[in-house]
């Protein structure tokens, strides 16, 4: 007869501090919540937190931590938290909420592919939800888009490298008139030298025509030349 007492006893004790443990999972909650719609971030991690060392499978603490964390920026961590909520979580308009948010987070990040996945396991649990469903098509558009921005960076950069290349072929064929322009200067020396006397006419013709020599080969190189989302609210 003592010893069922004692089980009875023992039996109201437990139910009491489980009680007991709910409630102030509540409160805490409750608390956080307060802190959050008062933008008091740092105040509603510390409630959430609080919560979720009552209660270690609460979808609800971790739901909500995991926007506290969105909002201060720790997306990382926030991403965990909305994995973990999902796990532990059945209700369908909830999982909708999770994926919603883990959608979002993605976005940010231009994970564009994860992001549509999220957005649609979202859908999958509430499929009337109009604006992940916006998001989800944003998704779509942004992931078409982003082949097209490395194909683009990748012309610009063959069109770069085929202007250096034109360039460095520019500059050494410049470098070979420079060589034959030299030459001439050299072989007309040497013909000075032969020579008893050159006229002051003969020697005009002869710079004329290396000064128009120049100018042409100038004209030539420039015309080869190059010229230049926002988070569900919580629960």
């Amino acid at each position: 007869m003592m010893k069922n007492k004692y089980i009875l006893l023992l039996c109201l004790l437990l139910l009491s501090l489980g009680a007991n443990a709910q409630k102030n999972e509540r409160i805490n909650i409750r608390k956080g919540n307060r802190a959050f719609q008062h933008k008091s971030y740092v105040k509603s991690e510390v409630y959430y937190r609080k919560a979720l060392d009552t209660n270690k499978k609460s979808s609800v603490s971790m739901y909500n931590l995991g926007n506290t964390l969105s909002m201060e920026k720790k997306y990382s961590d926030a991403m965990k938290m909305y994995q973990s909520a999902a796990k532990n979580e059945k209700d369908k308009s909830k999982l909708a909420s999770i994926y919603h948010n883990m959608g979002v987070l993605l976005m940010a990040n231009k994970d564009y592919a994860n992001a549509i996945k999220a957005f649609s396991s979202s859908l999958l649990n509430n499929p009337n939800d109009e604006e992940t469903r916006y998001n989800l098509a944003l998704a779509q558009k942004l992931l078409k888009k982003q082949p097209q921005n490395k194909n683009k960076d990748k012309n610009k950069k063959d069109k770069n490298k085929d202007k250096n290349k034109q360039n460095k072929k520019d500059k050494n064929k410049q470098d070979q008139n420079k060589q034959n322009k030299d030459q001439n200067k050299q072989n007309q020396q040497q013909q000075k030298q032969n020579q008893n006397k050159m006229s002051k006419q003969n020697a005009d013709q002869l710079l004329n025509a290396v000064m128009q020599e120049e100018k042409g080969t100038q004209n030539k190189v420039k015309k080869q030349g190059i010229k230049g989302n926002r988070l569900e609210k919580n629960w």
